[in-house]
Parts: structure tokens; sequence; C-alpha cells
């Protein structure tokens, strides 16, 4: 059996409609935090499963005659250390054969702050003794096109990535990467960096955004204190604010940039690009 962790969020969601094209439904455990939110999962036949990345022995019990886990990291920043741990203990009392957990791009060189628990999480892999493999996911186009709305409104997209390259790809794009690594035999101790075909700026993306929306929309770099101050005026969260403000920073490095194409290799097709996003989210 496989099991996804985080099933309910909108990358586990993916995965697991994903898996579903190859794996049957009753082989696929998906664990969440409240099952009501998935509920047509289980009315497909996946088992759905009761237990947060706190509660150890729930987890233990949740990944009862499981042989592939995927770990997809937990959105609380700052608390993915600790609750990974619990996830990996968990796993390996309960006998699972492999780990597969979705890193950060070149997490081991990242300049982006949110590499650390990355990179604390991959190291807790290694002592472990589980067999695991490494996706380290690049950014999720949808991270940057949520800010198009308020773009459209003020004319302006601001950020702090410079003219850094990004090569990010869809949601869906690394959902059908982490299925297909969830079922390829031989897959331990492979580390893979996935990244959109596609690298672009936000000085580009904003010139594709005036193009498709036929409003004038500039790019507006600014410090990383006036940007986290900014999205913090639009009432994001202290913590979240602070991490896509030194998120960018870390773009302007080259911190979210990778052109090898080990996602569009393993998923078999092109990455979906920025274009085609933008005229979706329009």
């Amino acid at each position: 059996m496989i099991a996804i962790t985080g099933a309910s969020g909108q990358l586990g969601q993916l995965v697991v409609e994903e898996l579903q094209n190859t794996v049957a439904a009753n082989q696929l455990v998906a664990i969440v935090r409240n099952p009501a939110k998935i509920q047509s999962l289980a009315d497909r036949g996946v088992q759905v499963r009761a237990a947060s990345y706190e509660d150890k022995a729930a987890l233990v019990k949740a990944l009862n005659g499981v042989e592939k886990l995927l770990l997809i990291s937990s959105s609380e920043v700052g608390q993915r250390a600790v609750q990974h741990r619990n996830v990996i203990e968990a796993a390996k009392e309960a006998g699972v054969k492999l780990i597969a957990y979705t890193s950060v791009l070149h997490a081991d060189s990242s300049p982006l702050g949110l590499a650390e628990e990355h990179v604390a999480t991959e190291k807790m892999l290694q002592e472990s003794g589980v067999p695991f493999v490494l996706m380290r996911n690049g950014w999720y186009t949808e991270n940057y096109l949520a800010s198009v709305p308020p773009a459209l409104q003020h004319g302006a997209f601001i950020g702090s990535a410079g003219e850094g390259k990004i090569a990010s790809a869809t949601r869906a794009d690394y959902a059908a990467a982490a299925a297909k690594v969830m079922t390829l035999d031989n897959q331990a101790g492979k580390v893979y960096e996935l990244a959109g075909d596609y690298g672009w700026t936000l000085s580009e993306l904003t010139a594709e955004l005036t193009k498709q929306s036929g409003k004038t929309v500039v790019y507006q770099n600014l410090p990383e204190g006036d940007f986290k101050a900014a999205l913090l005026g639009a009432g994001l969260p202290e913590g979240l604010a602070a991490m896509l403000a030194n998120s960018d920073i870390g773009a302007s490095k080259g911190g979210l940039f990778d052109d090898s194409h080990q996602l569009s290799a393993l998923i078999g097709r092109p990455t979906t690009p920025l274009a085609e996003s933008i005229r979706a989210a329009l």
C-alpha cells in the first residue's frame, strides 16, 4: 500500500488523484487531520485514516500495512522539523519500506531560509535507517499567480526577486512526479531536483500578464523589508510574509532556478508553461 500525508492539502489531493490512474483505490491510504475534508476520496474507495503530524501514536496506527510513504512537507513553517520527525519515527515503527519526501530545490545549497527545515528533515531520513528518496521541488507557479488580482487592480506586481530566473512548475506537474516516483521500483537513494522547463523573471511574468490581460502591469522590485511590510499590509501573517520576502531574495540569487529538466523527464511531458498558467488564472 501507498500512503500520503497531508492528503487533504492542495498538493496531496492532486497526488492521490494522479495515483488513482495506476493504483487501485483500496491500495491508497490518505492520511489527514480531518477525514471529512476528503470524503469524496473515501467514496471512491481510498482508505482515509486520521492522524496529524503532531500525533505519533496516531501516525503509527495510520501507517499499518503501508509499504511506501509519501511525506509531503508540513505547511507549518517553523514546526516542520518536529512534525516530520514524528512521521519518520512512526514510519520506522510501522515497518514502512520506503519514504519519499518533498524537499526544496537544491536544499543543501539553497539560499532560501525555508531550506533549513528541509535540510534537517533530510538528515533525519539519513539517520532513520529507512530507505528514502528525495523529491526536491522548486517553486509552484501558483505561488506567484496568487498575486495576479492585486497586480491587475494596481497596475504593479511587487517583489524582491530582481532579475532572478524562476523555473517554476504547477502543483499538477509536481503531483504527477510524486505519483510516478511512488509507483517506480528501485527509488531508494535517489535525489530528484525538480523544476520547470522554462525559467522566467518577474519582469517577464508581468510582460506576459500585460499581454494577456490587456492591462499594463509593471514589475516593482522592492528591498526585502519593504516587500515584507507590503505583504503584512495585505493581511498576510508575519511568518508567511517573512518567508515569501526571504524566498524572493533567494530567487534573486538563483535559488529557484534549475535547468536539468528532471521534472519533465520524470513525468514524460514538458512542464506547464507560464503563459498557459496565466491564461488559466485569468
